[in-house]
C-alpha cells in the first residue's frame, strides 16, 4: 500500500466507524426514547436486545461524573494515535492502520456524547453520558454491560493490535548492523 494512500484509509475507516456508531445511537434513541421510557426490542429472546441506556462513566460503568477527564483522555488518545499514523512505517502497515482507525472512530462516537453534542437532557438538566444500546446477556451466566458500536469497535482495535503484536518480526530486524 502506497504510503500517502495510508491517511485514505485511516480517516475513511475511522469516519465510517463513528457515523455509523452516532447514526445507529441517534436511531435507537429517537426511536427508544430515554432509559426506560420505552420497552427494549427484543432481537434473540433470553440473549440480545436493544434498549437505552446511559453512561456517565467509563468501561462498565466505572467512574461515574468523571466524565471530564475521559474526555481529556479520548484526546490524548487522538493525539497519540495521529502522531503514530503520521509515521510512514505505520501508514504501510494495513492491518495496524484499520485497528488504529476503529480505535479512533470508537473514541470519537463515545467522546461525542461524552461533551453533551447529543444534546440530552434529564428533569431539565443536560446529560453528558455515552449513549448505549445493545445488551447481550445468557440467563443464569452472564449478563453483560449495556455498550454501543463505539465501544465494539474499540475493542475489535483493540483485540487486533493484540493479534499484530503477535507477529513475528520480520527477518533482519533487531540484527546489528555490519
Amino acid at each position: 500500500m502506497p504510503h500517502h494512500r495510508g491517511w485514505f484509509t485511516f480517516v475513511a475507516i475511522g469516519v465510517v466507524a463513528a457515523v455509523a456508531d452516532l447514526a445507529t445511537k441517534a436511531s435507537i434513541f429517537a426511536r427508544l426514547g430515554m432509559p426506560g421510557e420505552q420497552p427494549g426490542i427484543v432481537l434473540v429472546p433470553g440473549m440480545l436486545s436493544l434498549e437505552t441506556n446511559l453512561n456517565e462513566g467509563a468501561l462498565f460503568g466505572m467512574g461515574q461524573g468523571l466524565g471530564v477527564v475521559f474526555a481529556a483522555v479520548s484526546l490524548c488518545a487522538i493525539g497519540g494515535i495521529l502522531w503514530m499514523v503520521s509515521r510512514p512505517a505505520t501508514r504501510s502497515d494495513r492491518w495496524l492502520l484499520v485497528a488504529l482507525a476503529l480505535i479512533t472512530g470508537g473514541i470519537i462516537g463515545n467522546l461525542y456524547d461524552r461533551v453533551g453534542l447529543p444534546g440530552l437532557e434529564r428533569q431539565g438538566e443536560a446529560v453528558l453520558a455515552v449513549r448505549d444500546w445493545i445488551h447481550f446477556k445468557l440467563e443464569g451466566i452472564i449478563d453483560w454491560p449495556i455498550f454501543n458500536l463505539a465501544d465494539s469497535w474499540l475493542v475489535i482495535g483493540a483485540g487486533l493490535m493484540l493479534l499484530l503484536s503477535l507477529r513475528p518480526e520480520p527477518a533482519g530486524d533487531g540484527e546489528p548492523a555490519s
